[in-house]
Formats: structure tokens, sequence, C-alpha cells
């Protein structure tokens, strides 16, 4: 888009576009998203960012009405394999605040300067400020919906310091940490706890993800989290496959069709997760609900873990894609327009846990909750049938490998699960987000045992590559760079049997 066509969108408050870019108003010193419900200003007053970061960066400070930092992210980061866009599913993973720009550098292959080089030529800010900008999100998230001191708070979001944590606050949100607090969203009435909740903005949704329907929670309930998705969404599509697939164990569906609630573990880098994530009402038939949300609620060990479950819990559920796009790209051949018509908004879910994925892809959900079973951690606070982690792929190599005693039943040395788990445990094979996928790819073939099939679904789940199409299927290259959506179609229609 030009920036002609962006004033248009933020002329007609067109939502279609938040996260897609930001516009900050010189006048007020205020950056709002594309759907801001505030008078347009002039155009002579208007610029635009890429990110949040960059319109930070430039002296403007976030709309309180809007709230800009609460969108979904930008469908280009899932879609493009390029540097820029493998280091902002790093960033929105949280690598920066665990290994600094120095570790985000050698996950990518380049240098620390090319990194910065490239992302400021592109988007308007470095790796720093766009984690920055993250850490201010999260810190928000945690004031407004936990009862965590706020010291406890500072450094939970990743800052280094109480003094760079006001002073980033005060920066972005042009208030305290204590006057967020006061300030935050009420709470629904008890009685319509399932309706629409109205934001800030007047409309349903406005309070993205990661925020909170309450003004703060006790650390034990958990955190309360909206996560957004622009446009609508099949909800039902995506809650059938969870339900399909779930390891008992580590995963759980439970509730009626249209009001489900899906639960499972989470590995983190600093503690452990649980999530519960509910199906929004309205989604059968094909009718989609447009609300704009997944209500959700998560329970960590360590608050500093809350930005990467976020993100992961966002692939998963595929909640950044851009439905408009696919849509109408698949919507425009004559096989699919049907199937689009019926299931607008369809989305590819991806995986929590993409080493997790890669080993349940190979050996099927029978031998993946015997794994579970045998060689997963049990939780220190199990949360009904939730009891354990998956077990990561080096307790598997250790165990198929023969480096602990290994019960009869148990794998064979030289199948190729040994070989799967040993790669991920040794790093041969990376299924991270900064990842290259064809090189992920090409790694994957070379293990004995893994077939085509196998490695395309691993590549469009683990890896979120929206353009993989299916060995064998029928799957045309008009429908790049949407292929895993065509899939996602055929097979809820039942014109391809699930792998």
């Amino acid at each position: 888009m030009d920036e002609d066509s962006r004033y248009e969108a933020v002329r007609s408050r067109d939502a279609r576009f938040d996260g897609e870019f930001f516009f900050g108003v010189a006048t007020t010193g205020i950056y709002c998203r594309p759907s801001c419900p505030a008078v347009t200003p002039k155009r002579r007053n208007v610029r635009f960012f890429m990110t949040a970061a960059a319109a930070q960066g430039s002296g403007f400070r976030a709309c309180r009405r809007c709230r800009p930092d609460a969108v979904p992210g930008s469908a280009e980061w899932n879609v493009r394999a390029d540097v820029v866009g493998r280091a902002m599913r790093l960033i929105g993973d949280g690598v920066v605040d665990r290994e600094g720009v120095a570790g985000l550098a050698v996950r990518l292959g380049y240098s620390a300067r090319q990194v910065q080089r490239q992302l400021t030529a592109e988007l308007g800010a470095g790796p720093v400020a766009l984690a920055r900008a993250q850490r201010a999100h999260t810190a928000r998230v945690l004031v407004q919906t936990t009862d965590l001191p706020i010291t406890e708070i500072a450094f939970a979001s990743g800052f280094a310091s109480v003094r760079q944590f006001n002073d980033t606050i005060r920066a972005v949100y042009a208030s305290t940490p204590s006057e967020l607090r006061t300030n935050a969203p009420q709470p629904p009435a008890k009685s319509s706890a399932k309706s629409s909740v109205k934001s800030p903005a007047g409309e349903p949704g406005g309070v993205a993800p990661g925020d909170g329907t309450g003004p703060t929670a006790e650390p034990s309930a958990g955190i309360p989290l909206r996560l957004a998705h622009r446009g609508p969404y099949q909800s039902a599509a995506v809650f059938d496959l969870l339900q399909r697939e779930a390891v008992p164990g580590i995963e759980e569906v439970t509730g009626i069709p249209g009001r489900r609630t899906y639960r499972r573990t989470l590995r983190l880098p600093c503690g452990t997760g649980i999530v519960a994530v509910d199906e929004r009402p309205g989604s059968l038939k094909g009718r989609p609900h447009a609300g704009g949300w997944l209500d959700a609620r998560l329970h960590l060990t360590d608050h500093r873990d809350l930005t990467t479950a976020v993100q992961r819990l966002r692939r998963l559920f595929d909640l950044d894609a851009d439905p408009y796009a696919v849509d109408e790209r698949l919507g425009a051949d004559p096989r699919l327009a049907p199937l689009v018509a019926a299931r607008p908004g369809l989305r590819a879910p991806g995986a929590a846990d993409p080493e997790e994925l890669a080993v349940r892809a190979l050996v099927g959900p029978a031998e993946a909750e015997r794994l579970v079973r045998r060689h997963g951690r049990t939780l220190d606070a199990p949360s009904g049938s939730l009891t354990h982690l998956f077990p990561e792929p080096s307790v598997l190599a250790e165990a198929v490998l023969g480096d602990t005693p290994v019960a009869p039943d148990e794998p064979d040395p030289d199948s190729a699960l040994a070989g799967l788990v040993a790669a991920l445990a040794d790093g041969t094979v990376r299924l991270d987000v900064g990842a290259d996928r064809d090189d992920a790819q090409a790694a994957l073939l070379a293990l004995p045992g893994l077939d085509a099939a196998t490695v395309a679904v691993i590549r469009a789940r683990a890896l979120g590559d929206p353009d993989v199409a299916l060995p064998g299927a029928d799957i045309p290259d008009a429908w790049r760079p949407w292929r895993s959506y065509a899939v996602q179609h055929l097979l809820a229609a039942g014109e391809l049997e699930f792998p």
C-alpha cells in the first residue's frame, strides 16, 4: 500500500489493516491503529509506520481509545521467509529478551550489525526497539490483569531495571504503572459473562491480544486474555482438529460444539504453563463469529513467559492470518469458490511446540500418548486431566537410543523416531520460529524414515508455512501463496483425508 491508500483505510476506519500498519498524528503526538474511532486527522498531520516500535521511536505515544498495541500481528511476518520475517517471529517469541541481539543474530545467521541495519531500513526500528515495544505491552497486560507487585512486573516483562520500566511505560502510554492499574478495563457483569464486552473503542474486541477483561485477577486464577484476530474466524474447524488430535495428559477438549474449551500444558523458556482457550459461539454450520477474539486464561509458573506463551498460542490458532487476502485469492478459483463461501475465514492451525508437533506427526496420537506416559515430565501441580509435559527431544533421544533402560515395547533405536529426536536434540534440524523453512525441510527429508507427506505436515504446522501442498494431492500452483489454507478447505469439505 502507498500512503494515500493507507490514509483511505484510516479515513474509513478499516479494521482489516489493524496490525498491518500504524499512523501517528503530529498535532497530538499519538499513534493509533487504522480502525481508531477518533476523529480522522487531516492528511498533512499523519505519519505512517510499519510497527508500533517505529511510532514510539518517533516520539508518539499509544492512543488510549484504540490501544494500538492490542492488535493482531501482521500476517506478513508469517508469510515472509526472508531475514526480516524470521527476525520478527523470533522477536515475538522473546528471543531478544532471553538472548539479546547477539543471540538473535546467531539464530538468523547474520551479524548483529546486519540485522540492525535490515530491520531499521525496512521497519523503522531495530531489534532492541521492537523488543522494547513488546515488553511494554506485556507489562501493561500484567499491570491490568494481575495483582502482582509493580516491581515484580518490571522484571517479569523483561525490563532490566524498575527505572527503565517506569520510563518506558510513561513514554508509551503517557501514564505511570499505577495509573494504568487504576484505569484498567472494568470486568463485565457476571450475568453476561459470555456476552460481548464493549471496548474503549466502542466495539467488541478492541481490548485484544493479551488484554484482560477485568482490572485485576488473583495470580492463582491465571491471566485472562483476549487473543485478537482480524476478520471472520472459523473456530469450529480449529476446535474439531484439536479435539481429534488431543493427546491425553497434555491436552483436552471439553464442552459441546460451539462452546468447547481447549486446555493444554506448555513448556516455556522459564517455566511451565497451562492454558484454556474458549471456542466462540456462533461458528456452527459455517457461520463464523466475527467478534474479533478468542477468550483464554493462562496459568504460568514464571510470568516472564507471558509474551512467549501468547505468541505460541497465536501460532497454534493462526490468529495473525489475513483472511481477507486468503479468501480473495482462493475464492477466485472455481473449484474453491464454494468452499470459501461456506467457510470464510478458515484457518490453518500451527503448533504450540514445533518439536512436539514434529514427533506427533511422525508417530501418531496413540504412540504420542505412550511417549507422554513413559517419558513426559509430570507437572508439579497437575490440573485435572492435564498431568504432563510432552517429553523433550533430548529425553526421547536418550530413551530410544539406549542410554537409559528401554522396555521391550520401546521404539527401535533404528526407527525414524530415533533419527528425528536425535536431530532435534543436537540441532541438526531446527524448527523454531526463526528457522529457514527450506533448510529445515531438506534436513528432515535427509532423515531415514520420514516421507514427504510427514515433512509437509511438519512444514505447514510446526514451521507455520502458509504455502504447503500435500504430496500427491491436486493442489495447483495457482493457489499460491495460500496452499496450506486451500488444503484446509479440501480437508474440511471431505475432498482430502486428514494426514
